[in-house]
């Protein structure tokens, strides 16, 4: 029983430690993510420089334009991170369990025990929060005054920008609750992202850690190049996501495959890489940052607890 506490107590630490580390990484690179998402969702602007997007923005709406839904996206990573990490080193200690009931050398997860535990991870992360990511990029990619590019005249006042919770009451009066679910397939294949990154993550520190202790700067690079490769390969969805997010307030309403069809009859291939430059640069930077601060919290985490296992970094 009290081995189960525990195993518990260590569960709600990396949860904690992962809620905190999403947190700090959001708020570091949080402009990234709002250049991103509306390269992907408005077609017209997709083909501006990086600086001439920031330039835009700023004209338009002001420096708090690169943060717009910056409270729905901290609150939903915190969310996205604590489940996350929460089912993952749940599953993962399941699986360590197995290996030393099976007498198995070492209690390591395997490369395929290291993606089913991924996979149960992101699947019960996205049905629970799909909702927050929906308001978020509803917000991200509002417009305060107008639909153009052009500054406001002179003496004349922006509408005051929604809040999260107006936003969420506006979508579900006008859409209804089914919305708060748009992109929930792709979201799902998704799942594959975070599979692909921990899994380069956990392969590649199992090694390093035969030669020397894991400290925060080696979890940063370890966590950069591991969200670099997942992120390449899965943006697409990325894309296909974005839109159907925001496909209801457009007066639109299709299902993944429909939306990739279109993306590829009207952009062609090159559609659902739309703000990739920012995002890759974004996911790599957050998920360094987080691995790095997760670590540090984690350590901090189990310290407040009164119990300092052998080894702080983990597993």
């Amino acid at each position: 029983m009290a081995s189960t506490a525990a195993q518990q107590s260590d569960n709600v630490a990396h949860a904690i430690s992962g809620a905190g580390g999403g947190i700090l990484s959001m708020a570091l690179t949080y402009p990234l993510i709002t250049l991103s998402t509306r390269a992907q969702v408005e077609s017209k602007r997709a083909d501006s420089g990086f600086l001439d997007a920031v330039r835009k923005i700023v004209a338009r709406e002001g420096i708090t334009g690169l943060y717009a839904g910056l409270d729905s996206a901290l609150f939903g990573i915190s969310v996205t991170n604590f489940v996350y990490y929460y089912w993952y080193e749940w599953t993962r200690a399941f699986f360590e369990k197995a290996a030393i009931k099976a007498g198995r050398a070492s209690k390591r997860l395997t490369t395929v025990e290291s993606m089913i535990a991924g996979a149960i991870a992101g699947s019960a992360t996205v049905l629970l929060t799909n909702p927050i990511w929906v308001v978020n990029t509803r917000m991200t990619t509002r417009k305060k005054h107008n639909e153009t590019d052009e500054p406001l005249l002179p003496g004349a006042k922006a509408p005051k920008a929604p809040t999260t919770i107006g936003t969420l009451l506006a979508l579900i009066k006008e859409e209804g609750p089914q919305a708060l679910f748009s992109g929930v397939v792709p979201a799902l294949v998704l799942v594959i992202n975070p599979i692909l990154q921990y899994t380069i993550f956990e392969q590649l520190k199992n090694v390093l850690e035969k030669k020397k202790r894991i400290t925060p700067t080696v979890a940063f690079m370890l966590g950069a190049l591991g969200k670099l490769f997942a992120t390449s390969i899965t943006y697409p969805y990325i894309t296909v996501k974005s839109r159907m997010h925001i496909a209801g307030r457009d007066g639109g309403n299709e299902n993944m495959m429909q939306g990739m069809r279109r993306i590829q009859k009207e952009e062609g291939l090159v559609g659902f890489y739309k703000g990739i430059g920012p995002k890759v640069t974004q996911s790599v930077l957050t998920a360094a940052f987080l691995f790095a601060f997760k670590d540090v919290l984690y350590e901090q985490t189990i310290k407040l607890r009164g119990r300092i296992p052998a080894k702080v970094i983990p597993k």
